[in-house]
């Protein structure tokens, strides 16, 4: 089975959030069209604490896009966002959630960033979503969403890691840094991912 994969299309990452991503409010209309075609869509949704390791307002006289290091790992320091019960962390209107069967929450642990919607970024957690597929018969993952450059590569890159065959639906998401991207797909093409328009599913 084919299941649709919709990472953190949240205001906090479209125009006027937080965390913008340039021109992330494209991806809606064609992510809700996709819908139709499969039959299981689920989500992912950055849900951060409002103390969380990963924002700049953590670490005292650090600014926001600066690097540190959390939990061992080389960490970016983001402005707060997707902040637990805000706004910011609420899913766009304008994204249609009828079809969707399941949410999974990341970045809960104020220690650690989680880029991917399956593990945090050590890969010492994994949110459930891999369990929750494979239980489901689900063969082949087409991962949506924002940011491309990170969380949508990294959740498609532990896609790969997990077994399924995964594809990257490239005008389903949009990036914070375009040359970024470029470097991650290359990497999820060396895995043996695959990199599609909407137009050929």
């Amino acid at each position: 089975m084919k299941a649709l994969l919709i990472v953190d299309v949240q205001y906090d990452f479209l125009p006027g959030g937080a965390l913008a991503v340039p021109n992330g409010d494209k991806v809606i209309p064609v992510i809700n069209k996709l819908q139709g075609i499969f039959p299981l869509v689920v989500a992912t949704q950055d849900w951060h604490p409002p103390d969380h390791g990963s924002f700049a307002s953590a670490h005292k006289g650090r600014e926001p896009f600066e690097t540190t290091t959390l939990g061992g790992l080389e960490q970016i320091l983001w402005p707060d966002h997707c902040v637990q019960g805000t706004r910011g962390a609420a899913f766009s209107e304008d994204l249609d959630m009828n079809a969707v069967e399941a949410i999974f929450r990341k970045g809960l642990d104020p220690a650690i960033d989680s880029y991917s919607g399956f593990f945090d970024n050590g890969k010492k957690k994994t949110t459930g979503l891999s369990d929750y597929l494979q239980g489901k018969g689900v063969k082949t993952v087409y991962v949506t969403g924002l940011a491309a450059d990170f969380c949508v590569a990294f959740t498609a890159l532990d896609s790969i890691g997990e077994r399924f065959e995964t594809v990257l639906v490239e005008d389903a998401t949009r990036p914070i840094d375009p040359e970024g991207f470029g470097k991650m797909k290359s990497s999820i093409r060396q895995k043996g991912g695959k990199i599609v328009q909407s137009a050929a599913i």
